[in-house]
């Protein structure tokens, strides 16, 4: 009985031994420009490293800033943990190194029926066009005033579908003041987003056109200690609009709806990528014993043009994989603040003695891809501002971004 036991024993460890052996074979690591991976011999099972590094150099003209501001500083520094458990299950986790260590992503989407898939977690919300290209894609160093507007990354869940030709998201999400992103709910009211965005001639390889809205709306319930709103920054990422804060500041007291119709069309080496934002904000002010409450629309659009002069094919996505690829890049930007904001005296909303009521910026830029995975941008950005000084108009902001990239 002991010997039949042994030599089973014997089988079941030679079997093992082979099974194991098959497996390894068809298994393994990977290890390219799409970074690292582990694969199971199915391929239904991975995990991948991937990563993202950007250091930048900003240098304002003399009467741009104060002389601190030019300076070296990484922008990001970003490793992501992807994974895809069998057919339907995928997540991925990414943290923020450069500055202060946040989690910027962490979801996990399933796949459903239908096509259909379901997400959760914290993830970009589906309004902004540009704010969903990744950073990786950036076109110019920094992105337009839209993203000012539009919500970033929020913690919610997402149900998304369609085909080549319309697809759709809509999903239900704490809620983010105007181009922020958080990690909690500060007043317990959701907010809702959606997007639809049609491709009519993506099965056409030369050209292609997408045109879509992306909206979000909910009630957002601030105070004078938290008031759930938040300023705008100019391409230098210096303050151009604020609202009054303290303890008599103004807060989000209403409604918040955002709304964004967007578009790129792609032919050959030629593309642009443009879109349009409104936010409108219910808000509340009360000082020495008065209360003023109003709805305020702030508006920004941008347009940004892309030339491949080495001949790759433009798209929403770069083109990094083309080794020795020269980009030129432009883009026009105007952000608009409503006038309301700077009204009612002692209880304005916002300053009128330095809040900006319009700003226009002029930018353009070369990116050069001389090795897979490594980026080098130059670009040059010009803005002019209405209001934001005692005396006037703001002084001209003129800044010149340097960016070297390396992802994989």
């Amino acid at each position: 009985m002991f010997n039949v036991f042994r030599f089973g024993l014997i089988v079941l460890t030679i079997l093992h031994a082979g099974i194991a052996a098959n497996a390894q074979e068809k298994s393994g690591v990977e290890a390219g420009a799409g970074g690292f991976s582990l694969n199971s011999a199915d391929g239904e099972w991975r995990l991948r490293l991937r990563g993202l590094v950007q250091l930048d150099g900003r240098y304002f003209t003399e009467d741009s800033a104060p002389d601190d501001d030019s300076e070296w500083l990484l922008r990001r520094v970003r490793p992501s943990f992807e994974g895809q458990f069998g057919e339907r299950i995928s997540f991925r986790i990414m943290p923020e190194f450069a500055g202060s260590t946040q989690l910027i992503d962490a979801w996990i989407e399933t796949k459903l029926n239908a096509g259909l898939r379901l997400r959760a977690g914290k993830f970009k919300s589906p309004v902004g066009l540009e704010r969903l290209q990744s950073s990786n894609d950036l076109r110019i160093v920094e992105r337009s005033f839209v993203t000012e507007l539009l919500p970033n990354r929020d913690i919610g869940v997402q149900l998304s579908g369609g085909s080549t030709q319309l697809n759709w998201a809509v999903g239900v999400f704490n809620g983010v003041n105007d181009g922020r992103s958080a990690d909690q709910d500060d007043d317990g009211q959701p907010d809702f987003a959606l997007r639809l965005f049609s491709e009519p001639l993506h099965a056409n390889s030369n050209t292609r056109f997408s045109v879509g809205i992306g909206a979000s709306f909910g009630r957002t319930e601030g105070s004078a200690a938290t008031p759930l709103l938040s300023g705008y920054r100019s391409a230098g990422q210096n303050t151009l609009f604020g609202y009054r804060s303290g303890a008599e500041g103004t807060f989000a007291d209403g409604e918040r709806l955002r709304l964004s119709p967007q578009f790129y069309w792609y032919r050959g080496p030629i593309g642009f990528l443009g879109e349009w934002a409104r936010v409108r904000q219910d808000v509340r002010r009360t000082s020495n014993g008065l209360e003023r409450s109003g709805t305020l629309d702030h508006e920004a659009w941008q347009v940004t043009a892309e030339w491949y002069v080495t001949g790759e094919a433009a798209g929403y996505r770069d083109a990094s994989g083309a080794i020795g690829a020269v980009q030129f890049v432009a883009r026009l930007s105007e952000l608009r603040v409503d006038e309301d904001a700077f009204a009612g005296g002692v209880l304005s909303f916002a300053d009128p003695a330095d809040g900006v009521r319009k700003a226009l910026t002029q930018a353009v830029g070369i990116n050069w891809f001389p090795i897979v995975g490594l980026k080098a941008s130059l670009a040059f950005h010009h803005s002019t501002f209405t209001g934001g000084d005692v005396d006037g108009d703001r002084a001209d902001e003129d800044v010149i971004f340097v960016r070297l990239q390396h992802g994989f």
